[in-house]
């Protein structure tokens, strides 16, 4: 089932980093050009999930797996109501799509969402670049193809850290996901760029999910009486979610039971007093490998962060709340997780 890619009129692409190295290679998706930070995922599969996660807004995604999109597209795998990332980088574009769930290409979809695609570039170079650099600004353009002038345009775009992205992925009302079966508990589920299938998992469980907008208030909360807040996952720098830390420290001041993740663990690390900083490439894909340091087991997990949380992993730190000690660790690094 051919995706159309190779049968139309193939246009030059141009990728050029903040650093000035530039990769030359076919554009895919729509035309026109874009701008983000490009950041590398190590999945070989799930890209639908990635392009539709909200923590990737403003964020182009490099694929290191060399063949994409053989998949296609379906309507079921989406974390959210449309694509977030900024741009796609691949290497080879699948001719075809072979899945049952299938019901267009990735290069259809891309085109209908309006999200600029490169492909036939070394992405093993790319990606072995970023490692060695860090990740940075990046332009992708179908319309400017001298490298000097899109690096002058890349310049002027903002650094992810510093930015405060909450505001564009947080829904607008409450939203209410029923429990499946009989209820057992109630949680209040703060949107800061959550993926769909976090609310579903919980219903599943017989958990009736209240999800709330960023800018929702303690007096909101207590007005649920939830069982349980959590803090989704989410773009940006945490260091910049002032208002949503200090709902969680009122959340803590009130005695309500905490669970979050990503964005959100890096939130309740900022209420409990650490700081937060940028990883050099951060950790997104899969095999991410995770000790919990009270058990000693390993867990293979996935991941999408790009910052952290700064906290000793030798002794616990006192809080208002009590002894706050790191309980988990990524191996490759020793980042908090």
């Amino acid at each position: 089932m051919p995706s159309g890619f190779f049968e139309r009129e193939q246009t030059p692409a141009l990728l050029v980093l903040e650093d000035g190295r530039s990769f030359r290679g076919l554009s895919f998706g729509a035309t026109g050009e874009t701008f983000g930070e490009a950041v590398f995922s190590t999945g070989m599969s799930g890209y639908q999930e990635t392009l539709t996660d909200p923590s990737y807004h403003r964020q182009v995604v490099i694929a290191t797996a060399p063949h994409i999109g053989n998949t296609g597209w379906n309507d079921e795998d989406d974390e959210s109501a449309r694509i977030w990332v900024a741009g796609y980088v691949v290497r080879d574009l699948s001719r075809v799509r072979s899945n049952w769930r299938s019901n267009r290409s990735l290069d259809d979809e891309l085109r209908a969402q309006g999200v600029v695609g490169i492909a036939e570039i070394d992405t093993r170079a790319l990606t072995r670049h970023l490692r060695e650099r860090g990740a940075m600004r990046v332009g992708i353009s179908t319309t400017e193809l001298d490298p000097d002038k899109l690096l002058a345009r890349v310049l002027e775009t903002p650094a992810m850290a510093g930015s405060d992205l909450v505001a564009d992925v947080t829904l607008d009302q409450a939203q209410v996901i029923p429990p499946v079966g009989e209820k057992r508990l109630t949680v209040a589920a703060i949107d800061l760029g959550i993926k769909d299938m976090t609310p579903t998992r919980m219903a599943q469980r017989g958990i009736e999910v209240h999800v709330l907008p960023a800018s929702t208030t303690l007096d909101d909360l207590r007005g649920l009486d939830p069982d349980g807040v959590f803090f989704s996952n989410g773009p940006g720098d945490p260091a910049t979610a002032d208002a949503p830390m200090q709902l969680l420290q009122g959340v803590l001041d009130a005695g309500i039971p905490y669970f979050g993740i990503c964005f959100g663990n890096q939130i309740f690390g900022r209420a409990l007093g650490f700081g937060t900083y940028k990883l050099k490439y951060g950790h997104r894909g899969i095999n991410q490998p995770v000790k919990d340091l009270r058990t000693g087991r390993v867990e293979i997990t996935s991941q999408n962060h790009g910052f952290a949380v700064d906290a000793p992993l030798d002794r616990a730190t006192p809080t208002r709340w009590g002894q706050a000690k790191v309980s988990h660790i990524c191996l490759n690094d020793d980042v908090v997780e």
